[in-house]
């Protein structure tokens, strides 16, 4: 066996096991209690505090997933409709409904409401142990104060302390507001995404973590 072979082996053993620490993990986030809670001062000087739970889908309260469909329609539905790929309501509900999805919610402390989440995974992506973030959505309300990008970090926390690779996400070229946001964040696009010729409606984003 060359050098390279074996290198190449250790490094697929290592994300291997990279991945099932990551996994057998009940609550990836419990590591990191400063991500557990988001606070911030609102328009009118009213400080705002919202709650922050990472949990399996087997965990989730189907009024809260029925909730994350509800907004996800409401943030990307129209975006969806005015591409190639339209919206199509049956496989969003099957995809957030994945039984190994994971959730990060954010919970308004004062009203007790949903505010935001983002669906992820650790997952071995073409050969590359990642954090893969398949949707991540904020209610209006809660929009542009900070909440979007504070949810990322804890992605990135996770995926940095469990050795993942990179963080890799998927959105439409079409939403304007989501590009700008994941490439102020230092999101790029990432070397899987579609080639030009192929016309996708979407590109893969993503950040390493090294």
């Amino acid at each position: 066996m060359s050098v390279s072979e074996t290198v190449t082996r250790n490094q697929a053993t290592s994300q291997q096991r990279s991945l099932q620490v990551a996994n057998q993990q009940a609550n990836p986030l419990s590591e990191f209690p400063e991500f557990l809670s988001f606070k911030c001062t609102q328009n009118d000087g009213t400080e705002l505090q919202l709650k922050l739970q990472c949990k399996r889908k087997a965990d989730m309260d189907p009024k809260l997933l029925k909730w994350a469909f509800k907004l996800a329609e409401r943030n990307v539905g129209p975006q969806y409709r005015a591409c190639s790929l339209g919206w199509q309501p049956k496989i969003k509900q099957a995809d957030l409904n994945k039984p190994w999805a994971r959730y990060l919610v954010a919970t308004d402390v004062a009203t007790k409401k949903p505010a935001a989440y983002t669906m992820f995974r650790f997952d071995l992506d073409y050969g590359r142990s990642v954090l893969y973030c398949y949707e991540l959505q904020v209610e209006a309300e809660f929009q542009r104060k900070g909440l979007g990008a504070f949810m990322m970090k804890a992605l990135e926390q996770m995926a940095q302390h469990f050795t993942m690779e990179r963080v890799v996400l998927t959105v439409l070229k079409n939403n304007d507001d989501g590009m700008r946001f994941y490439r102020r964040l230092g999101y790029e696009v990432d070397e899987m995404s579609p080639d030009k010729e192929e016309n996708a409606a979407y590109e893969i984003m993503s950040k390493s973590m090294f």
